[in-house]
């Protein structure tokens, strides 16, 4: 996939005119004229876990190996115990298969399967809060600042929501710096393409934001809170649901960010109000 990994200080970015996430289809406007669009493409990406079929997911189809170990790790069936021997894509049957030095104990999530709220109909395997119990999220401090920088700065990147829509953003940042941009058709793809990146790279979470365009719900709480990462942020809105659950579980939730606006409803100790709104950038 190509990428410009100068672009706005990214390791990772959108690649907006990258071939096979777009196509261009012709139509007519209000006013009966010709028009041509880009349009983001959709195909089918099947996961494997060693020799068993696990689920296939939509998605535009970038990044398939980060996608498929981001998902079996936020869905608990990939443990830090387990050593990944491979990750093999196969582009003809559009499959990724991770495998592992030894058997992975996943039987029991693929008996109970619970729907969720995401715009692509995500799925979620077992009990959606296991692994919540006794999970302490690491101390860490997130200044104002850094929301407005960050904001200012993804807004602006050249991305595939500007491209075509009909697309979600999810971003790994570090203080007022992203570091990873992840889009897909549902925003449950795009986090787990960035677990995937974090797993494939071994990244330390305790010191990282995640951002994301989508609504801040159970689910986007619960595999943030997985990840290992302390904040949470986004330009949308709440659940009640998802908040509750960043109270329990100790993560800053941040909502609702629009120019120098946000609301937090979860760690705000975290939080340092570090710029008075005039003196805020972006």
């Amino acid at each position: 996939m190509a990428n410009d990994p100068d672009q706005a200080g990214y390791l990772l970015a959108p690649a907006p005119g990258a071939a096979r996430l777009t196509r261009r289809i012709a139509g007519r406007d209000q006013h009966g004229r010709a028009v041509e669009i880009s349009v983001v493409e959709e195909r089918p990406l099947t996961i494997w876990l060693n020799s068993r079929e696990i689920v296939t997911a939509m998605t535009i189809g970038d990044y398939p190996e980060y996608l498929a170990l981001g998902f079996l790790r936020n869905q608990g069936m990939l443990g830090s115990a387990d050593e990944v021997t491979g990750v093999d894509y196969d582009a003809e049957t559009d499959s990724v298969v991770v495998r592992t030095a030894s058997r992975t104990d996943y039987e029991d999530k693929l008996a109970r399967k619970t729907r969720t709220s995401g715009c692509a109909v995500g799925t979620v395997f077992g009990d959606m809060m296991e692994g919540l119990e006794g999970l302490k999220l690491p101390e860490a401090e997130l200044r104002a600042s850094w929301l407005y920088a960050l904001a200012h700065k993804i807004n602006t990147t050249p991305s595939l929501y500007l491209e075509a829509g009909a697309i979600h953003g999810t971003v790994l940042c570090r203080r007022d710096r992203p570091l990873v941009y992840m889009e897909d058709v549902g925003r449950h793809n795009a986090v787990d393409k960035v677990a995937g990146w974090m797993l494939s790279e071994g990244v330390a979470a305790a010191d990282k934001i995640l951002y994301t365009t989508g609504r801040l719900t159970s689910e986007m709480v619960i595999k943030t809170a997985l990840m290992g990462i302390p904040v949470l942020a986004s330009r949308s809105g709440f659940t009640a649901w998802g908040v509750e659950i960043a109270r329990r579980v100790g993560l800053t939730l941040i909502g609702r960010m629009r120019g120098q606006r946000f609301i937090c409803l979860a760690g705000e100790e975290r939080l340092v109000r570090d710029v008075a709104l005039r003196e805020a950038g972006g």
